[in-house]
Protein backbone atom coordinates (compact mmCIF):
# COMPACT_ATOMS: atom_id res chain seq x y z
CA UNK A 1 0.00 0.00 0.00
CA UNK A 2 2.62 2.70 0.74
CA UNK A 3 4.67 2.07 -2.67
CA UNK A 4 1.69 2.00 -4.30
CA UNK A 5 0.38 5.65 -2.77
CA UNK A 6 4.22 7.07 -3.33
CA UNK A 7 3.70 5.64 -7.07
CA UNK A 8 0.25 7.66 -7.11
CA UNK A 9 1.99 10.44 -5.39
CA UNK A 10 4.54 10.35 -8.00
CA UNK A 11 1.90 10.26 -11.20
CA UNK A 12 -0.34 13.16 -9.42
CA UNK A 13 2.87 15.28 -9.59
CA UNK A 14 3.84 14.37 -13.16
CA UNK A 15 0.17 14.82 -14.48
CA UNK A 16 0.47 18.53 -15.77
CA UNK A 17 3.76 17.72 -17.34
CA UNK A 18 2.35 14.79 -19.39
CA UNK A 19 -0.81 16.62 -20.11
CA UNK A 20 2.38 19.24 -21.53
CA UNK A 21 3.91 16.88 -23.66
CA UNK A 22 0.70 15.92 -25.14
CA UNK A 23 -0.71 19.12 -25.23
CA UNK A 24 -3.57 17.98 -23.92
CA UNK A 25 -4.50 19.56 -20.61
CA UNK A 26 -7.93 17.56 -20.11
CA UNK A 27 -4.99 14.66 -19.39
CA UNK A 28 -4.19 15.81 -16.15
CA UNK A 29 -7.77 15.16 -14.15
CA UNK A 30 -8.00 12.42 -16.02
CA UNK A 31 -4.75 10.75 -15.23
CA UNK A 32 -5.04 11.93 -11.62
CA UNK A 33 -8.27 9.93 -11.04
CA UNK A 34 -6.99 6.81 -13.24
CA UNK A 35 -4.35 6.68 -11.10
CA UNK A 36 -6.51 5.86 -8.09
CA UNK A 37 -6.95 2.40 -9.38
CA UNK A 38 -3.23 1.84 -8.30
CA UNK A 39 -3.95 2.90 -4.65
CA UNK A 40 -7.06 0.10 -4.73
CA UNK A 41 -4.44 -2.33 -6.69
CA UNK A 42 -2.25 -2.30 -3.69
CA UNK A 43 -4.72 -4.36 -1.11
CA UNK A 44 -6.32 -6.33 -4.33
CA UNK A 45 -3.00 -7.86 -5.22
CA UNK A 46 -2.70 -9.05 -2.38
CA UNK A 47 -5.98 -10.28 -1.59
CA UNK A 48 -4.97 -12.08 -5.15
CA UNK A 49 -1.53 -13.41 -4.06
CA UNK A 50 -4.21 -14.86 -1.34
CA UNK A 51 -6.88 -16.67 -3.66
CA UNK A 52 -3.81 -17.66 -5.93
CA UNK A 53 -1.94 -19.15 -3.21
CA UNK A 54 -4.55 -21.67 -2.34
CA UNK A 55 -6.14 -22.20 -5.22
CA UNK A 56 -9.15 -20.58 -4.46
CA UNK A 57 -9.73 -19.67 -8.23
CA UNK A 58 -14.06 -19.61 -7.91
CA UNK A 59 -13.48 -16.62 -5.61
CA UNK A 60 -11.66 -14.59 -8.19
CA UNK A 61 -13.89 -15.36 -11.07
CA UNK A 62 -17.09 -14.15 -8.59
CA UNK A 63 -14.85 -10.67 -8.38
CA UNK A 64 -13.98 -10.36 -12.11
CA UNK A 65 -17.47 -11.59 -12.89
CA UNK A 66 -19.17 -8.77 -10.74
CA UNK A 67 -16.27 -5.80 -11.31
CA UNK A 68 -16.77 -6.48 -15.06
CA UNK A 69 -20.14 -6.27 -15.38
CA UNK A 70 -20.50 -3.25 -12.47
CA UNK A 71 -18.18 -1.25 -14.51
CA UNK A 72 -20.01 -2.50 -17.56
CA UNK A 73 -23.17 -0.78 -16.49
CA UNK A 74 -21.36 2.59 -15.03
CA UNK A 75 -19.25 3.22 -18.13
CA UNK A 76 -22.14 2.93 -21.03
CA UNK A 77 -24.22 5.14 -18.71
CA UNK A 78 -21.76 7.56 -18.22
CA UNK A 79 -21.23 7.40 -22.19
CA UNK A 80 -24.60 6.89 -23.23
CA UNK A 81 -25.32 10.78 -21.67
CA UNK A 82 -22.09 12.68 -22.87
CA UNK A 83 -19.44 12.07 -20.21
CA UNK A 84 -16.51 10.94 -23.26
CA UNK A 85 -13.51 10.08 -22.13
CA UNK A 86 -14.14 10.19 -18.48
CA UNK A 87 -17.00 7.01 -18.75
CA UNK A 88 -13.61 5.18 -19.74
CA UNK A 89 -12.10 6.55 -16.28
CA UNK A 90 -14.64 5.79 -14.05
CA UNK A 91 -15.50 2.40 -15.68
CA UNK A 92 -12.04 1.43 -14.83
CA UNK A 93 -12.12 2.61 -11.21
CA UNK A 94 -14.88 0.93 -10.57
CA UNK A 95 -13.72 -2.05 -12.06
CA UNK A 96 -10.91 -2.42 -9.84
CA UNK A 97 -12.96 -1.01 -6.61
CA UNK A 98 -15.55 -3.75 -7.24
CA UNK A 99 -13.04 -6.01 -7.56
CA UNK A 100 -11.61 -5.35 -4.85
CA UNK A 101 -14.67 -5.24 -2.50
CA UNK A 102 -16.09 -9.09 -3.75
CA UNK A 103 -12.47 -10.03 -2.67
CA UNK A 104 -12.90 -8.67 0.66
CA UNK A 105 -16.25 -9.65 1.51
CA UNK A 106 -15.58 -13.67 0.48
CA UNK A 107 -12.22 -14.27 1.33
CA UNK A 108 -11.36 -14.86 5.14
CA UNK A 109 -7.93 -13.26 4.98
CA UNK A 110 -7.50 -9.86 6.71
CA UNK A 111 -4.79 -7.44 7.37
CA UNK A 112 -3.55 -7.10 11.02
CA UNK A 113 -1.15 -4.68 12.50
CA UNK A 114 1.77 -7.01 12.87
CA UNK A 115 5.21 -6.42 10.57
CA UNK A 116 8.29 -8.82 10.29
CA UNK A 117 11.06 -7.31 9.52
CA UNK A 118 12.62 -11.32 9.00
CA UNK A 119 9.72 -11.71 6.53
CA UNK A 120 9.95 -8.37 4.97
CA UNK A 121 13.70 -9.23 4.33
CA UNK A 122 13.38 -12.48 2.34
CA UNK A 123 10.25 -11.20 0.22
CA UNK A 124 11.68 -7.92 -0.13
CA UNK A 125 15.25 -9.48 -1.37
CA UNK A 126 12.60 -11.85 -3.80
CA UNK A 127 10.13 -9.29 -4.97
CA UNK A 128 11.63 -6.06 -5.64
CA UNK A 129 13.86 -7.39 -8.53
CA UNK A 130 9.78 -8.40 -9.43
CA UNK A 131 8.91 -5.36 -9.12
CA UNK A 132 11.51 -3.19 -11.33
CA UNK A 133 11.30 -5.82 -13.80
CA UNK A 134 7.63 -5.33 -13.90
CA UNK A 135 7.49 -1.50 -13.86
CA UNK A 136 10.35 -1.97 -16.79
CA UNK A 137 7.45 -4.07 -18.68
CA UNK A 138 4.72 -1.36 -18.75
CA UNK A 139 6.91 1.31 -19.51
CA UNK A 140 8.40 0.09 -22.21
CA UNK A 141 5.03 -1.44 -23.42
CA UNK A 142 3.07 1.89 -23.44
CA UNK A 143 6.77 3.46 -25.43
CA UNK A 144 5.49 2.65 -28.81
CA UNK A 145 2.10 4.03 -28.07
CA UNK A 146 3.40 7.62 -26.96
CA UNK A 147 6.16 7.70 -29.72
CA UNK A 148 3.35 7.12 -31.93
CA UNK A 149 1.21 9.53 -30.38
CA UNK A 150 3.68 12.18 -30.81
CA UNK A 151 5.73 11.80 -34.03
CA UNK A 152 2.69 10.63 -36.17
CA UNK A 153 -1.03 11.64 -36.58
CA UNK A 154 -3.87 10.51 -33.65
CA UNK A 155 -5.24 8.63 -36.29
CA UNK A 156 -1.96 6.34 -36.44
CA UNK A 157 -2.56 6.06 -32.96
CA UNK A 158 -6.24 5.23 -33.04
CA UNK A 159 -5.48 2.14 -35.26
CA UNK A 160 -2.36 1.05 -33.01
CA UNK A 161 -4.02 0.49 -30.40
CA UNK A 162 -7.68 -1.03 -31.82
CA UNK A 163 -4.92 -3.47 -33.74
CA UNK A 164 -3.52 -4.02 -30.91
CA UNK A 165 -6.69 -4.41 -28.42
CA UNK A 166 -8.70 -7.31 -29.98
CA UNK A 167 -5.82 -9.75 -29.76
CA UNK A 168 -4.45 -8.55 -26.33
CA UNK A 169 -8.40 -8.80 -24.84
CA UNK A 170 -8.48 -12.29 -25.83
CA UNK A 171 -4.63 -13.38 -24.93
CA UNK A 172 -4.73 -11.23 -21.63
CA UNK A 173 -7.85 -12.92 -20.32
CA UNK A 174 -7.06 -16.57 -21.08
CA UNK A 175 -3.27 -15.74 -20.09
CA UNK A 176 -3.89 -14.27 -16.78
CA UNK A 177 -6.12 -17.59 -16.05
CA UNK A 178 -3.37 -19.90 -16.64
CA UNK A 179 -0.83 -17.63 -15.24
CA UNK A 180 -2.28 -17.17 -12.03
CA UNK A 181 -2.70 -20.89 -11.32
CA UNK A 182 0.99 -22.04 -12.88
CA UNK A 183 2.87 -19.76 -10.39
CA UNK A 184 1.42 -21.31 -7.14
CA UNK A 185 1.23 -24.82 -8.49
CA UNK A 186 5.14 -25.04 -10.22
CA UNK A 187 5.97 -23.49 -6.93
CA UNK A 188 5.11 -26.65 -5.35
CA UNK A 189 7.32 -28.46 -6.81
CA UNK A 190 10.64 -25.74 -6.99
CA UNK A 191 13.17 -28.69 -5.99
CA UNK A 192 12.16 -31.12 -8.54
CA UNK A 193 13.69 -30.28 -11.60
CA UNK A 194 12.29 -33.50 -13.58
CA UNK A 195 8.48 -32.44 -12.22
CA UNK A 196 9.42 -28.68 -13.29
CA UNK A 197 10.14 -29.16 -16.43
CA UNK A 198 7.01 -31.44 -17.05
CA UNK A 199 4.80 -28.85 -15.75
CA UNK A 200 6.47 -26.11 -17.93
CA UNK A 201 6.51 -28.76 -20.99
CA UNK A 202 2.74 -29.49 -20.49
CA UNK A 203 1.80 -25.83 -19.88
CA UNK A 204 3.20 -24.77 -23.42
CA UNK A 205 1.67 -27.55 -25.33
CA UNK A 206 -1.40 -26.89 -24.03
CA UNK A 207 -1.64 -23.13 -23.80
CA UNK A 208 -0.40 -23.20 -27.19
CA UNK A 209 -2.84 -25.49 -28.30
CA UNK A 210 -5.84 -22.70 -27.10
CA UNK A 211 -3.80 -20.02 -27.89
CA UNK A 212 -2.98 -20.59 -31.47
CA UNK A 213 -6.48 -21.33 -33.37
CA UNK A 214 -7.65 -18.02 -31.55
CA UNK A 215 -4.95 -15.84 -32.83
CA UNK A 216 -5.02 -17.26 -36.33
CA UNK A 217 -8.68 -17.39 -36.93
CA UNK A 218 -8.83 -13.75 -35.60
CA UNK A 219 -5.73 -12.49 -38.09
CA UNK A 220 -7.72 -14.45 -40.91
CA UNK A 221 -11.36 -13.14 -40.13
CA UNK A 222 -10.16 -9.56 -39.47
CA UNK A 223 -11.50 -8.77 -43.17
CA UNK A 224 -14.77 -9.87 -41.94
CA UNK A 225 -15.55 -8.91 -37.76
CA UNK A 226 -13.43 -5.57 -38.28
CA UNK A 227 -15.74 -3.57 -40.57
CA UNK A 228 -18.99 -5.34 -38.96
CA UNK A 229 -18.14 -4.51 -35.45
CA UNK A 230 -16.48 -1.43 -36.11
CA UNK A 231 -17.63 -0.29 -40.13
CA UNK A 232 -15.43 0.05 -42.98
CA UNK A 233 -13.51 3.19 -41.61
CA UNK A 234 -11.81 0.81 -38.81
CA UNK A 235 -10.64 -0.98 -41.67
CA UNK A 236 -6.79 0.73 -41.58
CA UNK A 237 -6.07 -1.18 -37.98
CA UNK A 238 -6.67 -4.61 -39.86
CA UNK A 239 -2.65 -4.90 -40.28
CA UNK A 240 -2.15 -4.13 -37.10
CA UNK A 241 -4.10 -6.23 -35.40
CA UNK A 242 -2.72 -9.16 -37.59
CA UNK A 243 0.93 -8.22 -36.54
CA UNK A 244 -0.04 -8.80 -32.94
CA UNK A 245 -1.95 -11.69 -33.68
CA UNK A 246 1.54 -13.39 -34.94
CA UNK A 247 3.40 -11.75 -31.95
CA UNK A 248 0.75 -13.04 -29.07
CA UNK A 249 0.47 -16.56 -30.81
CA UNK A 250 4.09 -17.36 -28.92
CA UNK A 251 3.09 -15.73 -25.47
CA UNK A 252 2.75 -19.59 -24.30
CA UNK A 253 6.59 -19.99 -24.00
CA UNK A 254 7.33 -16.73 -22.37
CA UNK A 255 4.84 -16.91 -19.49
CA UNK A 256 5.62 -20.90 -18.52
CA UNK A 257 9.41 -20.29 -19.02
CA UNK A 258 9.03 -17.01 -16.74
CA UNK A 259 6.91 -18.99 -14.44
CA UNK A 260 9.51 -21.54 -14.17
CA UNK A 261 12.44 -19.05 -13.42
CA UNK A 262 10.20 -17.33 -10.56
CA UNK A 263 9.22 -20.79 -9.16
CA UNK A 264 12.80 -21.51 -8.36
CA UNK A 265 12.77 -18.34 -6.71
CA UNK A 266 15.31 -16.68 -9.04
CA UNK A 267 13.84 -13.29 -9.29
CA UNK A 268 17.36 -12.08 -10.21
CA UNK A 269 17.42 -13.78 -13.27
CA UNK A 270 13.54 -12.22 -14.03
CA UNK A 271 15.38 -8.79 -14.01
CA UNK A 272 18.32 -9.40 -15.26
CA UNK A 273 16.32 -10.78 -18.74
CA UNK A 274 14.03 -8.29 -18.61
CA UNK A 275 16.61 -5.64 -18.82
CA UNK A 276 18.31 -7.62 -21.75
CA UNK A 277 15.06 -7.56 -23.26
CA UNK A 278 14.49 -4.08 -23.03
CA UNK A 279 17.62 -2.77 -24.68
CA UNK A 280 16.89 -5.25 -27.92
CA UNK A 281 13.32 -3.48 -28.04
CA UNK A 282 14.68 0.03 -27.31
CA UNK A 283 16.79 -0.49 -30.25
CA UNK A 284 14.21 -2.20 -32.42
CA UNK A 285 11.90 1.22 -31.74
CA UNK A 286 14.50 3.49 -32.71
CA UNK A 287 15.53 2.09 -36.09
CA UNK A 288 11.46 1.49 -36.92
CA UNK A 289 10.62 5.40 -36.13
CA UNK A 290 11.66 6.16 -39.12
CA UNK A 291 9.98 4.28 -41.49
CA UNK A 292 6.21 4.94 -39.92
CA UNK A 293 3.63 3.22 -37.21
CA UNK A 294 3.57 -0.02 -39.17
CA UNK A 295 7.07 -0.54 -39.03
CA UNK A 296 7.26 0.50 -35.11
CA UNK A 297 4.36 -2.43 -34.83
CA UNK A 298 6.61 -4.75 -37.14
CA UNK A 299 9.84 -3.88 -34.71
CA UNK A 300 7.37 -5.62 -31.80
CA UNK A 301 7.34 -9.18 -34.16
CA UNK A 302 11.20 -8.75 -34.39
CA UNK A 303 11.78 -8.46 -30.70
CA UNK A 304 9.32 -10.74 -29.67
CA UNK A 305 11.53 -13.61 -31.48
CA UNK A 306 14.61 -12.59 -29.61
CA UNK A 307 12.88 -12.22 -26.11
CA UNK A 308 11.87 -15.76 -27.18
CA UNK A 309 15.15 -16.71 -27.29
CA UNK A 310 16.80 -14.85 -24.07
CA UNK A 311 13.30 -16.46 -21.51
CA UNK A 312 14.21 -19.53 -22.81
CA UNK A 313 17.88 -19.13 -22.39
CA UNK A 314 18.05 -19.90 -18.60
CA UNK A 315 15.74 -23.01 -18.43
CA UNK A 316 17.98 -24.85 -21.10
CA UNK A 317 20.57 -24.79 -18.06
CA UNK A 318 17.90 -24.60 -15.35
CA UNK A 319 15.60 -27.46 -16.67
CA UNK A 320 17.32 -28.97 -19.24
CA UNK A 321 14.36 -27.41 -21.79
CA UNK A 322 15.89 -25.23 -24.31
CA UNK A 323 14.57 -23.05 -27.45
CA UNK A 324 14.62 -25.97 -29.73
CA UNK A 325 12.90 -28.54 -27.61
CA UNK A 326 10.26 -26.06 -27.12
CA UNK A 327 9.43 -25.22 -30.48
CA UNK A 328 9.04 -28.60 -31.44
CA UNK A 329 7.16 -29.14 -28.94
CA UNK A 330 4.63 -25.45 -30.15
CA UNK A 331 4.98 -26.55 -33.85
CA UNK A 332 2.17 -29.12 -34.18
CA UNK A 333 -0.45 -26.29 -33.02
CA UNK A 334 1.08 -23.12 -34.80
CA UNK A 335 1.23 -25.18 -38.16
CA UNK A 336 -2.73 -26.35 -37.57
CA UNK A 337 -4.09 -23.41 -36.49
CA UNK A 338 -2.02 -21.71 -39.71
CA UNK A 339 -3.40 -24.54 -42.19
CA UNK A 340 -7.54 -23.51 -40.30
CA UNK A 341 -6.62 -20.34 -40.86
CA UNK A 342 -6.28 -20.78 -44.94
CA UNK A 343 -8.82 -22.88 -45.36
CA UNK A 344 -11.27 -20.25 -44.00
CA UNK A 345 -9.71 -17.71 -46.65
CA UNK A 346 -11.90 -18.86 -49.34
CA UNK A 347 -15.04 -18.08 -47.74
CA UNK A 348 -13.99 -14.22 -47.96
CA UNK A 349 -14.02 -15.02 -51.95
CA UNK A 350 -17.60 -15.22 -52.15
CA UNK A 351 -18.48 -11.83 -51.73
CA UNK A 352 -21.23 -12.64 -48.96
CA UNK A 353 -21.74 -10.15 -46.56
CA UNK A 354 -19.59 -9.63 -43.02
CA UNK A 355 -21.57 -11.37 -41.34
CA UNK A 356 -22.19 -14.58 -42.84
CA UNK A 357 -18.60 -14.46 -43.97
CA UNK A 358 -17.62 -14.37 -40.72
CA UNK A 359 -20.36 -17.26 -39.59
CA UNK A 360 -18.90 -19.27 -42.25
CA UNK A 361 -15.13 -18.98 -41.28
CA UNK A 362 -16.06 -19.84 -37.63
CA UNK A 363 -17.68 -23.14 -38.46
CA UNK A 364 -15.20 -23.90 -41.32
CA UNK A 365 -12.10 -23.29 -38.61
CA UNK A 366 -13.43 -24.89 -35.89
CA UNK A 367 -14.29 -28.06 -37.71
CA UNK A 368 -10.72 -28.17 -39.07
CA UNK A 369 -9.20 -27.54 -36.37
CA UNK A 370 -10.59 -29.99 -34.20
CA UNK A 371 -10.72 -32.51 -36.97
CA UNK A 372 -6.94 -31.91 -38.19
CA UNK A 373 -6.36 -32.53 -33.83
CA UNK A 374 -8.23 -36.36 -34.28
CA UNK A 375 -6.64 -37.09 -37.34
CA UNK A 376 -3.31 -35.80 -35.96
CA UNK A 377 -3.71 -37.70 -32.56
CA UNK A 378 -2.74 -34.47 -30.85
CA UNK A 379 -1.80 -35.04 -27.26
CA UNK A 380 -3.42 -31.52 -26.12
CA UNK A 381 -6.54 -32.10 -27.76
CA UNK A 382 -6.89 -35.51 -25.79
CA UNK A 383 -5.83 -33.93 -22.65
CA UNK A 384 -8.35 -31.10 -23.02
CA UNK A 385 -11.11 -33.65 -23.69
CA UNK A 386 -10.47 -35.99 -21.11
CA UNK A 387 -10.26 -33.17 -18.73
CA UNK A 388 -13.49 -31.94 -19.87
CA UNK A 389 -15.38 -35.26 -20.63
CA UNK A 390 -15.88 -35.90 -16.89
CA UNK A 391 -17.23 -32.29 -16.27
CA UNK A 392 -19.66 -32.75 -19.56
CA UNK A 393 -21.38 -36.13 -17.73
CA UNK A 394 -21.64 -34.27 -14.79
CA UNK A 395 -23.49 -31.63 -16.23
CA UNK A 396 -25.42 -34.19 -17.97
CA UNK A 397 -26.24 -36.13 -15.06
CA UNK A 398 -27.50 -33.12 -13.16
CA UNK A 399 -29.96 -32.45 -16.21
CA UNK A 400 -31.32 -35.85 -15.86
CA UNK A 401 -32.17 -35.82 -12.72
CA UNK A 402 -33.74 -32.40 -12.93
CA UNK A 403 -35.67 -33.61 -15.47
CA UNK A 404 -36.56 -36.64 -13.52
Amino acid sequence: MGMCLVIYALLFALSPLIAAFYRNPQLTPLMRVLGLTIVISGFKNIQQAYVSKNLMFKKFFFSTLGGTIAAAVVGITLAYHGYGAWAIVIQQVVNTAIDTLILFITVKWRPHLQFSFSRFKGLFRYGWKLLVSSLLDTIYSDLRQLIIGKLYTSSDLAYYNKGKQFPHFVINNVNSAIDSVLLPVMSTAQDDRSSLKSMTRHSIKTSTYIMAPMMMGMAFTADAFIPLLLTDKWSPCIPYLRVFCVVLLFRPIHTANLNAIKAMGRSDLILKLEILKKITGLVSIFVAIWWGPLAVAYSFLVTSVLNQLINTWPNKKLLDYGYPEQLKDILPGILLAVFMGFCTLPVTWLGLSHLVTLILQILIGVAVYLGGSVLTKMESFYFIWNTLKPMLKGLAGKKEEKEG
